[in-house]
This record gives structure tokens, C-alpha cells and sequence, in this order.
């Protein structure tokens, strides 16, 4: 039961059959832990992940702020949007591991990815499943990889450019070489924490999404309302988990970013402000990457919750056409007699679409056909169940509001108006 709540490391003699067959994937979570040291399966690992979490996330940076201020440096040394950064960088490191480090406590590894009930899913979600893994390795080194070497360019560019008037200890050059180590460990550790959390969330959104479409082939088939009801009831309760987990995560993180940017931008629009790459450039990177984390939560919230809803709309199609099946056979216009109806009506169940798809596609297009049993469930049931789907509906929500993609239409517009506005102090007037 104590090996259960680690969360991090799990061991191969407890795991699944599916966390040991397919052992290469949670291996690269295991790797991408340890990198960013959040190994807590013992006491002495614990305080590790925390020492070198108040190093990198809080020590480092109050020390190279204060100590390598560079105020009688030249103006391209100057670093006047560097208290921002700092501070914006390890606030979100500091949700980061304490929601990482809460989630440790209250669940183990499989019961917080949900794969303790992995094994009872048919084959395609644990695939799918095995394949989001992958991807989400893919996806962590993709936007960490080229923000960090933008970081260690400026970095190296800034310690060579002005060695003789940055402040050091001793040696110039070993005392540079390990400012710059240190400041770039930090970089990454606080860019790369709070970037997993945002991956893990879009990951475990992923595996309801295949669930979801899995549920909708029950209208391809002869099906009862009862086992519907239920397996809808299934999939409403594990958002609602999500939900609840996430909910101050996301909450946090969207009015920070928010207040990031607010604040940025009153910095870089003052009148004595004088903007450049080599100034704001630092900011401007820093905002792109909180950003990035925040879309990466907002956009599979709102994908999760578009594809929940859209079982309405299948829902009422199956039932209309089903309904006009019925009629059909008791007006004598069909050759079907009172066994299932093998009638064909155009109804579109692939309403789950690819990654690679516009989510602009609407599911009008209906291209699929799918069997109408009519016989097999009476006009009663079927209405009761498209009133409970209209009247219930699932979806990722943050202290009760529904995250739809009308919620982050209005975000994303607000949040890039920002970040333009910032780009346009920064880049677009440097002369």
C-alpha cells in the first residue's frame, strides 16, 4: 500500500500487466522525473527532490538577481525585466511541485494516470493510450529544447560579451562558467517542471477522449439504455476527478500568466523604457514559454469537453433516425419484419478527430453510416436518454464553470493580445 503512493517511480513487480508490457513508455516518465528530480519514493530521495527544488527554483535565482544585478554595466548588459522573469519562472516552478508533490501523497502513480483501470479497456484506448505516452515525451523536449537553447545563447552571449563587468569571485572565468551553469540548471528545471504538469494534463484528458470515442460506437450497435447510462456515468465521474484535481492548478496559472503579462507590459510601455532584443528578449522568451504551458491545459480542456458534448447531437441523430425506421416498418414501407432492423441512415460517429484536424470541422459532415436497431430499444428509452444527455453535460470544468471552446475563444484572444503587444515593445520597435 506504501509503494502505491509512489508516485513517481513505480516498481515493476506491482505493476500492471500493461505497465509491464509496455514498460518503454512509463520508463520515459521515469527518466524525465529524475530529471527534473522529482524522485520521492523514500525519505532520503524526498529531501533531495526538495533541496535542490529550493536551490534551483528559489535560492539560484534570489542570488543571481541580487548578485549579478550588473547596474553599472553597459545597456546592453543591463537586466532591467530581470526581477519579472525571476519571479514569474519560479512562482509557476513552486505550483508546479507543490501540486506534483500533493498528487504524490494523495495517489500512486497508476491511480493518478488512470492506469489501474487500463487493463479492463479494450485494445485500441491502450493503445491509443501507448501512443499518447510516447507522444508526450516528444511533445515536453519540442517546447523545452528550443526556448532552452535560446536561454543558454543568451547566456554564454552575455557572460563573454561583458566578463569584465559582471561581478565575480575569485577567478573570473570559473566563477562565470559556474554562474552561467547554475542559471541555466534553473532555467530549465523551472521551464521543464511546470511544462509537465500542463503535458500530464493534456495527457490524461487524451485517455478520456479515446474512452469517450469508444463510448459513441454504442450507437453503432444493439445496445441498452442501461449499460449507455452507465458507461456515460463512468466517463462524467472520472472528468469530474480531473476537474477537482486540476482545478487550482489551472485556475493559478491562468491568472498569473494573466498578471505576468499585465505587469510586463506596464514595465516595457513606460516612457524612460528602452526596449531591446538584448533587454526584454529574456522576457519576451519567458512569456512565451508560460503561455505556451497555459494553451497546452486550456486546449485539451476544451477539446475533451467539445467531444463530451458532442454526444448530444449523435444521440438525437441516432434517435430521429430510429424513430423514422419505426414508422417505416408500421406504415408497411420497409421489407423488415419485427426482428432488428437492418436499415442504414447516415449518422456520424466519428465525431473524435484527429490531432491533425482543424477543430473548426463540425460534425454535420456525415459521411459514416451506421445500423439503426429500432426494434431493439422502444421510442420511450431512447427519449429518455437524449433528455438526459441534453440535461447532463460532461465536460472539464474549474470551480464549476465549463472550460468550452466559447470560454477559450475569449481567453486565447486576450492572452495573445498580450503576448503581441509585448512582441511589438520588444522586437517589432528595436532599432
Amino acid at each position: 500500500m506504501e509503494d502505491e503512493r509512489h508516485f513517481f517511480i513505480p516498481r515493476a513487480k506491482e505493476s500492471s500487466s500493461y505497465l509491464v508490457d509496455e514498460g518503454i513508455e512509463l520508463k520515459s516518465f521515469r527518466l524525465c522525473l529524475n530529471w527534473v528530480c522529482l524522485d520521492q519514493t523514500n525519505i532520503w530521495r524526498t529531501g533531495l527532490s526538495w533541496l535542490i527544488f529550493f536551490l534551483l527554483a528559489i535560492g539560484v535565482p534570489i542570488v543571481s538577481h541580487f548578485a549579478l544585478s550588473c547596474s553599472t554595466c553597459d545597456e546592453k548588459h543591463q537586466r532591467p525585466y530581470d526581477a519579472i522573469v525571476q519571479l514569474s519562472l519560479s512562482v509557476f516552478a513552486i505550483i508546479s511541485f507543490l501540486s506534483l508533490s500533493s498528487w504524490s501523497r494523495k495517489y500512486g502513480f497508476k491511480r493518478f494516470l488512470f492506469l489501474d483501470k487500463l487493463d479492463g479497456e479494450p485494445e485500441n484506448i491502450q493503445q491509443g493510450y501507448k501512443e499518447q505516452l510516447q507522444r508526450s515525451m516528444r511533445l515536453l523536449c519540442i517546447f523545452v529544447l528550443p526556448c532552452f537553447a535560446a536561454e543558454t545563447a543568451y547566456r554564454i552571449w552575455w557572460y563573454v560579451t561583458g566578463a569584465t563587468q559582471i561581478p565575480y569571485l575569485g577567478s573570473m572565468y570559473v566563477s562565470d562558467t559556474i554562474a552561467c551553469l547554475l542559471q541555466l540548471f534553473s532555467w530549465v528545471y523551472r521551464i521543464s517542471i511546470f511544462i509537465l504538469v500542463c503535458i500530464l494534463y493534456r495527457l490524461i484528458c487524451w485517455l478520456q477522449i479515446l474512452r469517450l470515442e469508444e463510448f459513441a460506437q454504442v450507437f453503432q450497435k444493439e445496445s441498452e439504455v442501461g449499460s449507455i447510462l452507465k458507461e456515460h456515468l463512468r466517463i462524467r465521474r472520472n472528468l469530474r476527478i480531473i476537474s477537482h484535481r486540476f482545478r487550482r492548478f489551472i485556475l493559478l496559472s491562468l491568472v498569473l500568466v494573466t498578471a505576468s503579462q499585465f505587469f510586463s507590459l506596464l514595465m516595457t510601455t513606460r516612457s524612460s523604457a528602452n526596449n531591446n532584443i538584448c533587454e526584454a528578449g529574456e522576457l519576451l522568451l519567458c512569456s512565451i514559454n508560460l503561455m505556451t504551458g497555459l494553451f497546452i491545459c486550456l486546449r485539451s480542456a476544451a477539446k475533451i469537453t467539445h467531444r463530451a458534448q458532442s454526444l448530444k447531437s449523435l444521440a438525437a441523430k441516432w434517435h430521429v433516425c430510429a424513430t423514422i425506421n419505426t414508422y417505416e416498418d408500421i406504415n408497411g414501407e420497409s421489407a423488415t419484419s419485427q426482428i432488428a432492423s437492418s436499415q442504414v441512415f447516415p449518422v456520424n460517429i466519428d465525431f473524435v478527430l484527429d490531432e491533425e484536424e482543424e477543430d473548426g470541422d463540425d460534425d454535420s459532415d456525415n459521411k459514416n453510416t451506421v445500423p439503426i436497431f429500432a426494434h431493439t430499444i422502444s421510442f420511450q428509452k431512447r427519449q429518455a436518454l437524449v433528455t438526459y444527455l441534453e440535461n447532463n453535460v460532461a465536460g472539464m470544468t474549474v470551480y464549476g464553470f465549463m472550460m468550452d471552446r466559447t470560454w477559450l475563444h475569449t481567453i486565447f484572444g486576450i492572452e495573445l493580445a498580450l503576448l503581441l503587444w509585448l512582441l511589438n515593445k520588444t522586437i517589432v520597435n528595436w532599432s
